[in-house]
């Protein structure tokens, strides 16, 4: 496959947040991608590597990873527990990132306010996005999962 065809697929493993040859970095946001750097250098100091597993998505990976996710789940509801649709997920605007290994998303977890990087969802505990205001004040509480999480709901209003 093509690098163009692949542009917006998954990652391969051990990609760094400066790996910007995969668009699944180079099109993060570039606030949270400043954040996630000084992270990354910040834990290689601790001796913990923050790899990448899922970054920017297109719409078409997104939408297949949720067909998978209905197919694996049995049902659109259950799926919406894991993946978001392509016009809602955090991944397509480039405002979320998955860290991995398990360990590595673990000291994220406990360091990242100070980047203001924050897990939202409690059933995703490698699913990060920038929070500024978490630097100063925390971050926020973590929605069970994302079908509480009321920027995804169906029902949210949409503009125009």
């Amino acid at each position: 496959m093509s690098p163009t065809a692949a542009a917006g697929d998954a990652l391969p493993g051990g990609v760094t947040v400066f790996d910007d040859q995969h668009p699944g970095v180079a099109n993060l946001g570039p606030d949270l991608l400043r954040a996630l750097r000084a992270a990354t250098a910040d834990a290689a100091g601790d001796g913990v590597e923050l790899r990448v597993n899922g970054g920017w998505r297109s719409p078409a990976y997104q939408d297949r990873l949720l067909r998978e996710a209905v197919a694996r789940h049995g049902s659109a509801e259950e799926a919406a527990r894991w993946v978001a649709t392509p016009d809602r997920s955090a991944h397509v605007s480039g405002e979320a990132v998955d860290i991995g290994p398990a360990g590595s998303a673990a000291w994220l977890s406990e360091h990242g306010a100070r980047y203001g990087l924050c897990q939202i969802y409690r059933n995703e505990p490698w699913h990060f996005e920038l929070r500024p205001e978490a630097v100063d004040g925390g971050c926020p509480p973590m929605y069970a999962d994302p079908t509480h999480d009321p920027r995804l709901s169906t029902r949210a209003a949409r503009p125009g």
